[in-house]
This record gives C-alpha cells, structure tokens and sequence, in this order.
C-alpha cells in the first residue's frame, strides 16, 4: 500500500512510463518485492497497534481522571425555588415578570415560560370564566 493510497484512500496510477523505469530501476539495484511488502505490511502492522494501544491509554485515562474530578465534588442538596403557587407582582415592558412566593422573596422571571395555574377548578365553565377575567 502506498503513502498517497494511506493518506487518500484511492489507488494512484502513474503513466505508464514512470511504472516502466521504476521497475527497471528496482531489478537494477536487486531489491526484493515480497521483502519489501511484507516489510511493509509489518510497518502497518507496528503502526495499527500503536494507536490501538494509544486509544485504550486514553480511555483509561479518561475513565481515571472522571473519577478523580467526580471525587472531589460535593454532594449538595438544591433547594428549588419554584415550590408553590406565586403572586405575580410586577410585568415589566420587555416581557419579564417579577414573581413572589409565600414567604415574600420575589425574583424576575421570562414571563414566556409562565404557566397560568388556576387552582383545583370542578368544572371546564370554572376554567374558562377564570381566564377570561385574568386576562382582560
């Protein structure tokens, strides 16, 4: 196999002429066609190995240092703020709304993501009547 066969995966042809004189050239000074295949297929052999070894070293190092930096972070308990109903407070002109909990902290929020939250309403007629009153 050839470099630009290895590095273009497609087979190059030479004219017919350099084919020639390459051949001529390589019974002049008796080199030996199947010791230099095999020498380099041996090569390629060397070569795949190295980097079969060089992509298990570093997927152990991968798994070895996702270990260690797993170690070292603390396992923490995150409180959510969005427990409960809220209390919409303030809209600001570009979208925003400030909202506030039970306890009284308040926090700007995109109003785009706000779900409208109606309570435990018995029927549809219920829903509909609530939505049309906070809306207009």
């Amino acid at each position: 196999m050839s470099l630009y066969q290895l590095v273009y995966r497609k087979a190059y042809n030479l004219p017919v002429e350099l084919v020639h004189k390459v051949i001529w050239e390589m019974k002049r000074l008796n080199w030996d066609w199947t010791g230099a295949s095999e020498q380099s297929l041996n090569e390629l052999n060397v070569l795949d190995e190295f980097f079969l070894e060089a992509y298990e070293s570093s997927a152990i190092y991968k798994e070895k240092m996702k270990k260690y930096h797993d170690q070292s972070i603390e396992k923490r308990e995150f409180a959510s703020k969005w427990t409960g109903p809220f209390l919409n407070t303030k809209v600001f002109p570009h979208g925003a709304i400030e909202l506030e909990n039970k306890e009284g902290t308040r926090f700007t929020f995109n109003g785009q993501r706000i779900k409208i939250y109606l309570g435990h309403s018995e029927s549809v007629h219920e829903v509909i009547e609530a939505y049309h009153i906070k809306s207009e």
